[in-house]
């Protein structure tokens, strides 16, 4: 097991202590509506709500915006998620994205899909300057700071394809003081465009 895997799986023992002493409180439901699925985890002082959005969405919000359809579809088979941070306290909220991984199954363990690792795909790729900036005010802050009742909420992308099942490390800090989780079985929307049967 690598040094990664086993401070993971430290990080996953201390969740489940914690859980145990009713140190924390992890939810998650599905839309009745929409069928997607929700997970929301509070404790101290901060709460992380994370929500499906389907590929199709995706594929529509960035086509609506001036995506060509290659780039939509690399979006879309990324995971993408949303993802709202509220300090529920008094005092200071930061958080880095940088700093949160995922987990597959097997223990690979791979860092999120931030705005800086999409600007340089769009650049090699010859995005043009207006849907660039459509997409980095789309996603998440990679860094963010939050004071009392601040919230923001933004799209994340794993970097997973649709329907993989994931755990997910969380870091921040409140008052300068760590806080981590490990948000088990997070899982991405299935591309249900791609699975309905072709037209006879």
């Amino acid at each position: 097991m690598r040094a990664g895997q086993i401070a993971f799986a430290c990080l996953a023992l201390a969740l489940a202590s914690a859980t145990r002493a009713g140190g924390l409180a992890l939810r998650t439901g599905t839309d009745p509506e929409t069928g997607l699925r929700w997970w929301r985890w509070q404790a101290g002082g901060v709460s992380v709500y994370l929500a499906q959005r389907l590929p199709d969405q995706t594929r529509a919000f960035f086509l609506a915006r001036g995506f060509d359809r290659a780039s939509v579809d690399r979006i879309a088979a990324a995971c993408v998620l949303q993802l709202e941070i509220r300090n529920l306290g008094d005092a200071v909220v930061e958080a880095d994205l940088r700093r949160w991984r995922t987990q597959d199954p097997d223990g690979t363990r791979r860092p999120l899909l931030l705005r800086e690792h999409w600007e340089q795909v769009w650049q090699r790729l010859g995005l043009p300057r207006a849907q660039r900036i459509a997409f980095r005010w789309a996603l998440f802050p990679s860094r963010v700071r939050y004071g009392s009742g601040d919230y923001n909420w933004g799209m994340i992308l794993l970097g997973r394809p649709p329907g993989a099942r994931v755990d997910l490390a969380v870091r921040l800090a409140v008052g300068g003081r760590p806080v981590a989780a490990v948000l088990p079985g997070i899982e991405c929307a299935p591309d249900v465009a791609r699975l309905r049967p072709e037209p006879p």
